[in-house]
């Protein structure tokens, strides 16, 4: 029996709006994607049924797979956003996951529509980031504040895929050179600069220096400096994934930071996400100082709507691993005073239009008194018998012509 075609048009617009919800979720992943750091390769996937039911089989780009991953079947960890790790088989012959990967993904109610982002952080584990393409997460509107250059090459893999699967797979080729077994050390990690060469191999000027120069004032750290060493802006670096990007920031801003750091006696953005690309961690401490400065420098008078924007993005902030925990306390006390303020001035302005009526309506009153008065003596004035008033009437009337 033939559907009513009431049905086919709910059909396909349910289909159009699922269409529409899933690319949405892709293209936010792939902002997250070009937010991370290009010192390790990543890729996206979109998920379709198989991914996430009945088979739960994940297949992987084939030229990612050729260019990074082992060539043959290993196990391969999965490491969530919360650190958390889960083991997968991976087939080299068939590139794919499949051992655990259903175990991951019910784990994390990974639905259909869902777009993930894997990131090779060691030779054989990813990081993963989940989208999800039922909300739109404040993390998600935090990485629109910074706004990234181009940084990296687009490929598309040149596999055959299935009909179901075409066209779903794109992945970002760092330009530095690639992570490839004999470039990585024992603890699995390799950071590589522009020109092809490893941090390891990079000249030292000095054993005792903490850090080595880099190409275009970036530098790369070789030890961990604990901020209770800070004595002064002078040894104050600002160093994140092992890069001192102490020359993305003008001397103001980084002056600046170091205040907010010495303050709390810490480096705010220690916990900062596993991977983040510098520029934008070097954005999130520009934005940081910037709102830390309007804060300070806000009035009572100051918009809602101002203070709304400062809150919001300190939340995706923090979200994002920066220490600005303090910065939120200090605004949302403003805000409750400022809101205070506000109705303290809307309750006068309701007073002050109340005794205006009040002198209204006494106005009002004092003429009506005024006109009854008026009236009374008119009264007085032309008599009040109305029954003698009645009969002189009637004799002028009826006397003779």
């Amino acid at each position: 029996m033939a559907k009513p075609k009431s049905q086919k048009r709910k059909r396909a617009k349910e289909d159009d709006y699922c269409s529409a919800v899933a690319a949405d979720a892709m293209e936010r992943a792939k902002e997250v994607q070009s937010s991370l750091s290009l010192q390790f390769p990543s890729f996206v996937k979109r998920m379709l049924p198989s991914h996430v039911t009945r088979v739960f089989w994940m297949g992987l780009p084939k030229q990612f797979c050729d260019s990074h991953l082992p060539k043959e079947d290993v196990t391969i960890k999965l490491e969530d956003e919360s650190g958390e790790v889960y083991e997968t088989k991976y087939l080299f012959a068939k590139t794919g996951l499949s051992g655990g990967w259903r175990g991951f993904s019910i784990a994390h109610s990974i639905m259909e529509g869902d777009a993930v982002v894997f990131q090779l952080v060691m030779p054989t584990q990813f990081k993963v980031y989940i989208v999800r393409s039922s909300n739109f997460s404040e993390v998600d509107g935090a990485l629109g504040l910074i706004n990234l250059g181009p940084c990296s090459r687009r490929v598309n893999p040149e596999h055959t895929k299935s009909s179901e699967e075409e066209d779903d797979d794109t992945y970002w080729v760092p330009l530095a050179k690639e992570l490839t077994p004999e470039n990585i050390h024992e603890d699995g990690f390799k950071i590589w600069n522009t020109d092809c060469k490893s941090v390891a191999d990079h000249p030292k000027t000095d054993s005792n220096d903490r850090v080595s120069n880099g190409l275009h004032g970036i530098q790369f750290s070789e030890s961990v400096i604990d901020f209770k060493d800070v004595t002064s802006i002078e040894n104050f670096s600002i160093i994140t994934k092992g890069l001192v990007i102490d020359s993305e920031l003008s001397e103001h801003l980084r002056a600046k930071y170091y205040e907010l750091c010495r303050c709390q006696k810490t480096f705010l953005h220690t916990c900062l996400l596993e991977g983040l690309n510098y520029k934008l961690a070097a954005g999130i401490i520009s934005e940081t100082v910037n709102i830390a400065d309007a804060i300070r420098a806000s009035r009572i008078t100051t918009s809602i709507e101002d203070f709304d924007v400062w809150a919001t993005t300190l939340k995706a902030f923090e979200d994002l691993g920066m220490d600005v925990g303090f910065l939120r306390a200090r605004l949302g006390r403003l805000i409750s005073l400022a809101l205070t303020s506000r109705k303290c001035e809307e309750v006068k302005g309701e007073r002050a239009c109340a005794a205006e009526k009040r002198s209204r309506l006494e106005a009002e009153l004092t003429e009506t008194k005024g006109a009854i008065s008026r009236l009374h003596a008119e009264i007085e004035t032309t008599g009040n018998d109305s029954y003698g008033l009645e009969m002189a009437f009637q004799q002028v009337a009826s006397a003779p012509w």
